[in-house]
């Protein structure tokens, strides 16, 4: 049976007119990591963003991204972060993870382990090097999409990870491995466009960038956005509002989130500690703890609490 078709037959959250390849689509809010006061990664704080988002009618839940600190997590946090978001998860949402090991043995191996645990769909991440040729580049995914049942996706953000494929190279990789589903990258409205043109419509695109630009990303054609935790009750009820062509509301939902997404999206460690001081008090967690922070100023806290006070609690 198809991955898509038998999505849809367990979650049954797919509405006929927003079918994918993958079987997946909407908003997968990226959780993040939170901290206890010994630096230690808090379980609570990931359970309490499930149930969140659960609450706020995301389409679906992401972790290990950028956003969720996998950079500064160690091997065994990084499994521990899939079986409690997965075990509390319980099958409720379909549940995507993203995967950054260096080789082909260590992205297949904890592929398979967040599969076995409960994942539906894989996100693969590039090797942390930038001269490798396009080809390699295409080698080294499909060793590991080639291993897997469920739908697969890859990471494609130069802009942060410093490597990436071309379309052209999107397209190759797809048809020498059908298992590729869905490509996730950071891009903007037009450059979606022509991503979704180049290749054929053929690979699902969900787009972070926290959000920014999601009404014209989702007119541009994406399947769905991998936004950040700290806004995703505003981003869903946006998604879907958007689903359902009614614009005026899509747009005031949006336009709730979007100076706060604006303050957030500077780099990737600026969005990780200010997402974290916001979606803490929105959730009520204290103390907020970081992990290699960004330096917090003064201005940027206020300007987290404000932003918190004003979106409410989650």
């Amino acid at each position: 049976l198809d991955s898509g078709f038998l999505c849809r037959l367990i979650f049954g959250r797919q509405e006929d007119h927003v079918l994918t390849h993958s079987g997946f689509h909407g908003v997968y809010p990226m959780l993040l990591a939170f901290y206890d006061q010994a630096g230690g990664l808090d379980p609570l704080g990931l359970k309490r963003q499930v149930d969140a988002a659960i609450a706020c009618g995301c389409e679906g839940i992401a972790i290990l991204g950028l956003g969720t600190d996998v950079n500064k997590l160690s091997l065994a946090e990084r499994r521990t972060v899939v079986e409690v978001v997965s075990s509390h998860l319980n099958r409720r949402l379909p549940l995507s993870v993203t995967v950054a090991e260096n080789t082909p043995g260590g992205q297949t191996e904890f592929a398979k382990f967040a599969v076995e645990q409960g994942a539906d769909w894989i996100i693969l991440q590039p090797p942390p090097a930038v001269e490798v040729d396009e080809q390699e580049l295409i080698r080294f995914f499909g060793a590991t999409i080639d291993q897997l049942t469920v739908p697969v996706g890859i990471q494609n953000a130069p802009m942060y990870l410093q490597i990436g494929l071309s379309n052209a190279g999107l397209t190759e990789l797809h048809r020498r491995h059908p298992q590729l589903k869905i490509v996730k990258v950071e891009d903007d409205p037009l450059l979606i466009a022509r991503l979704i043109q180049e290749t054929h419509g053929e690979i699902d695109v969900f787009v972070g960038r926290d959000g920014m630009e999601m009404i014209d990303l989702l007119k541009a054609g994406a399947a769905g956005l991998i936004p950040g935790f700290e806004s995703c009750d505003r981003i869903a009820r946006s998604y879907q509002a958007f689903r359902a062509n009614d614009l005026t509301t899509a747009w005031k939902e949006y336009r709730e989130v979007e100076s706060g997404i604006v303050f957030l999206e500077r780099s990737i460690n600026h969005y990780v500690t200010y997402a974290r001081e916001i979606a803490a008090r929105r959730l009520g967690i204290e103390p907020i703890v970081h992990r290699l922070p960004k330096p917090l100023s003064p201005l940027g806290i206020e300007i987290a609490a404000r932003t918190a006070e004003e979106l409410g609690r989650l």
